[in-house]
């Protein structure tokens, strides 16, 4: 008998102060067995990050929800699609291979990967020149020991608040905090 995801369930209170996004957000996460907690708070802080594109690409009429990530190949870990059912953001977290980047960019019209890796350096210049015609996508790194930290706020409740300014981002469960700085890759 196959071993069934874990739910989780989070409030998450946004404020992107660099892009004037402020928003409250209910979400069920189904943590797959074979996922980490640093993995499941990175989708998290993915989510966080880019969930201003609701309003930039979908004029706020859209659906930001969270993919079958691990489970099926064919979906992001996180997306956001408009009201026709378009993709138009395609979020993974972690360290993609280069077919699923290509495919990616080929169906969403932005594409954002969040690696957390201590070897996401030695990836990123196994795939730099395969995907640097890519013009939809962009790699953002989050420090080991960062990612790291978030996973100490995984609870299977939880209430956070992720506050974005000056491209870094502040998630606090009211308890603790992290401060995830980012590196742009590409």
């Amino acid at each position: 008998m196959a071993i069934k995801s874990t739910i989780y369930k989070a409030n998450l209170s946004i404020a992107n102060i660099d892009q004037g996004y402020y928003a409250e957000h209910a979400l069920t996460l189904a943590r797959h067995p074979s996922e980490t907690d640093e993995r499941m708070m990175v989708r998290l802080v993915a989510l966080a990050m880019q969930a201003h594109q609701l309003q930039v690409l979908c004029n706020g009429d859209g659906v930001l929800a969270f993919g079958a990530g691990l489970s099926d190949t064919n979906e992001p870990d996180v997306w956001i699609k408009d009201f026709t059912d378009q993709i138009k953001v395609w979020i993974e977290v972690g360290l993609p291979e280069e077919r699923p980047i290509l495919k990616a960019c080929g169906k969403s019209a932005k594409v954002f990967i969040y690696p957390y890796h201590h070897n996401t350096l030695i990836w990123f210049r196994g795939i730099e020149n395969k995907i640097s015609r890519l013009r939809n996508l962009e790699i953002h790194q989050i420090p080991a020991e960062q990612s790291q930290a978030l996973a100490l706020m995984a609870q299977r409740s939880m209430q956070l608040q992720a506050t974005i300014q000056e491209s870094s981002c502040l998630m606090s469960n009211g308890e603790q905090s992290v401060e995830i700085t980012f590196e742009r890759l590409f």
